[in-house]
Parts: structure tokens; sequence; C-alpha cells
């Protein structure tokens, strides 16, 4: 299942594809309903829509479940696409066309084209005899191509600049080809171009791309086109997409299939137009964060300070300190239906209409005004990086009290928002976290505002 040694005829394709499949069901289901009390339906599961299976599930989804199912789909991942590339040398095809495995859509069609094409020769498969990680350097020809190492670098290292920029600047976009398919690329072009003449070793090729990721970083943050803090978020995804590509081109090198010039233009093609049709077809979905606690006070005193709030103290979160915006106090013009809310953040405030005024049970609004989500951690004054407006947005908030026992309130603070940086599943790990930070940090100064208000004149 793992391995990469052994060719996968279509028999074997199917009855593990198959098989696979309904394990991931199962336990996706399992995670699905522990986490909500929701069946998730095989139908909505089978979509290749993630929308459509998200929208399913409804707005407000735990963060753990996310973290969760990202977990679990990491070894299904790698054995999809392992299986697809032996399949592919086993049909007598390119093993490239069992990477399609990692597109959306695209690996649909390529699951089913692989499931029908008959094996060919037993010769197709051209492994040598032995591990595929056991690659050893000859030293004799290695010196006869001594900048292979930096050619192969540098190859890598262009391509991930390219489809940054492409897709930062010219679509407005950060997909799942910026992501997942351009770290995978990154890795398998560096991985063919160094031993496109002589075999270099299984470590020596995953070292020379792991170096290729920190130059493109490098080379990022110097160009300011992002910040310290976006590139370490990214980071652990794509580390593991570098090291998954490398590996991949690797084998196909040892396969003695690899091209470069056809590797390199298709990747030049394939990669902008699918970040083009991403942009089409990609919407994000709109989720609920929810944050509770109990304060030891009656609802009307809470309300009071739930409507407006003053200066909350210095955050002492490290997260915070490092840029991300946080909440500084809130004020309101107005009563009822009708008025406006400002909560000042760090970087500016949010403006937040009143829709429903219920005191003191429920305060809901929306937010018309943003301001940027963090200020980037960098070498230079300023990163105008497109991220930090328009891709996480609020777009309304609620607040609701419930009376308990003893003169006690349980007060819950809700945001409903889009994320437009995909894939979601990744990055909405760490937006929830953030925003549960957030509202964590405003309601427990309503909580410390609540209870150390003088009780009410009877």
């Amino acid at each position: 299942m793992f391995g990469l040694r052994a060719p996968v005829d279509r028999k074997t394709y199917l009855l593990a594809g198959f098989s696979l499949m309904a394990l991931k069901y199962g336990i996706d289901a399992g995670i699905v309903y522990g986490f909500t009390g929701r069946q998730l339906s095989p139908w909505i599961y089978l979509l290749p829509s993630l929308v459509l299976r998200e929208s399913a599930l409804g707005s407000h989804v735990p963060t753990e479940m996310h973290a969760a199912m990202a977990l679990v789909a990491l070894p299904f991942l790698w054995v999809g696409l392992a299986m697809s590339i032996r399949r592919a040398v086993d049909a007598g095809v390119s093993p490239w066309v069992g990477t399609a495995f990692l597109v959306p859509i695209l690996n649909i069609v390529t699951i089913a084209g692989l499931s029908v094409v008959p094996s060919a020769t037993a010769s197709a498969w051209e492994f040598p005899p032995g591990s595929p990680f056991r690659g050893t350097i000859d030293t004799a020809t290695s010196k006869a191509y001594p900048g292979t190492s930096i050619l192969a670098t540098v190859s890598g290292t262009a391509l991930g600049l390219g489809m940054t920029a492409f897709s930062v600047f010219a679509l407005r976009s950060y997909g799942s080809a910026l992501f997942l398919l351009t770290p995978f690329a990154m890795g398998a072009l560096t991985a063919v171009v160094l031993n496109r003449k002589v075999m270099h070793s299984y470590v020596h090729t995953l070292t020379t791309a792991s170096l290729t990721l920190i130059l493109a970083a490098s080379a990022i943050l110097l160009f300011a086109i992002e910040g310290v803090l976006c590139l370490l978020m990214a980071l652990p995804i794509a580390l593991v997409l570098v090291l998954a590509g490398a590996t991949v081109g690797y084998l196909v090198t040892r396969l003695r299939r690899a091209n470069c010039t056809h590797v390199a233009a298709s990747l030049l093609v394939g990669l902008p137009g699918f970040a083009t049709l991403e942009t089409r077809v990609t919407r994000p979905t709109l989720r609920e964060a929810v944050t509770v606690i109990e304060i030891d006070a009656p609802p009307e005193v809470v309300w009071h300070n739930v409507v407006s709030f003053s200066d909350l103290p210095a955050p002492p979160e490290w997260f915070f300190r490092l840029g991300i915006a946080y909440p500084l106090r809130a004020r309101i013009v107005g009563e009822g239906v009708g008025a406006v809310r400002h909560c000042e953040f760090s970087t500016g405030p949010f403006v937040e209409p009143i829709t429903r005024w219920e005191s003191p049970t429920r305060l809901s609004f929306d937010v018309t005004s943003q301001p940027p989500s963090m200020k980037e951690l960098s070498p230079y004054r300023h990163v105008d990086a497109p991220h930090l407006e328009g891709y996480m947005v609020s777009r309304r908030g609620e607040f609701r009290l419930t009376a308990l026992p003893h003169g006690r309130t349980r007060l819950e603070g809700s945001t409903w928002y889009t994320l437009a940086i995909y894939p979601e599943a990744y990055w909405v790990i760490g937006g929830e976290l953030l925003l549960h930070a957030i509202h964590t940090r405003v309601l427990s100064h309503i909580k410390v505002l609540s209870e150390s208000a003088p009780p009410a004149n009877p």
C-alpha cells in the first residue's frame, strides 16, 4: 500500500481503491458524528465540490474536527498517490499521469482511466532491484556535473516564485494551486533536474528539495510579498508536499522515464491553468465560530458590558504581540436596531450596525467594515500582502445571554465568517483558533467587568 517498489495491476488498484474509500468514509463519518451529531451522507461525501460538502455539515463545525479529518487524510493521500503512480507504470504510461491523483476533478478521470487500462509487458516496470531509496552518488560522474544541485534548486525556486507572483498578484487568489500543487511541483521538479544525468541519493534529493523551499520562502520575505508569520503558517503543509513531490520525482527518474523539458513544460502550463480555473469555480463557505463563558452576574448586568466595554488590558498572548489584530475596546452610537457599534482593534475599527436588540438576551449585528487581519512581521516597515484584507472576512456577529440559577449568566459569542484561502480544511484550523482567542479575550473582559460591578439598588 505505502511502498514504491512493486507495480500495481488494475484489479489490485480497483480493490484497494474501493476498500480504502469505504474505510475513509467510515472514519470521516465517525469523526463528523462524534463532533456534530450529524450523519455524513455517502452522496455528499463523494461530491468533488468541497464547498457543497462543507455546506452540508453546517456553518458551526468544531476546529478539532477539521484537524482530525486533515490528519486522517494524510496517509490516504499518500497511498492513493503512490498506487496511482505505480498503476500508471504498470499500464505502460508515464508515471506523471499518476500524479494527477492530487488534482481535484482531474483525479476522478485519472482514477477511472487507470482502473480500466490493462497492464503492459512485464518489462514496463524498469525499477532497478532493491529499495528505491538506496541510490548512491556516482562520484566520478557527479564531478562532471558540479552545478546540478544549484540548477535543481534554482529551477524549483523559480517555479515557486513564479506561481506565487501569478496567483497573488495576477489572480488575487490564495488557492489550492498555490498551497498544495505548487510545493509538490517544486519538489518534483527539483528532484528531476537533480537526477537527470546522474542518480544522487534519496537523502540528498530530499535535502536539495528542502533547501529549495527555504530559498523560495526567503525570497518571498525579501521581496516583501509576505511576512514571517504567514510563511510560518504555510510551512508545515508546504514542507510535507515538497518532500512528497521530491519522492515522486526521484521515483520517476529511477524508472528512467523522466524528461526535464516535458516536466517543466507541463508544470508551466498546468499550474497556471489550474489556478485560473480554481478562481472561477471556488466559493468560500460561511462558517460560525462560537465561544462560551459563564459569568457570576445576572444577564441585566452582563448586557450593559456586552453593548459596549472599556479598554482591555494589553494582550498577554504571544501571537497577538507578533502582529495579529486584537480587540481594544467597544463603543456604541445609539440604541436599539439601527444603532452602530464600533469594536476597535489594534489594526482599526470594525463597524457593526445592530440588526437585533433584545435586551438582555440577544445582540446581533452585521459587519460592514473591518480592518486588516494583522500587521505582518517583516524586515520592512509595511508589507502590502493582499490576503490581509478581503480573504478572512467577518460577515456578522451575535451575543446570546442565558440566565442560569443563582443569578449567573451563560454568555455565547458567535462570529460568522468566510475564509477565501484554500484548502479551507487546513487554514480554518489556525483561523478558528485565532477567532476563539479573540472571543475569549472579549468575553473574559466582559466577565471581569460584570462580576466587579456594584450590585443593583433594589
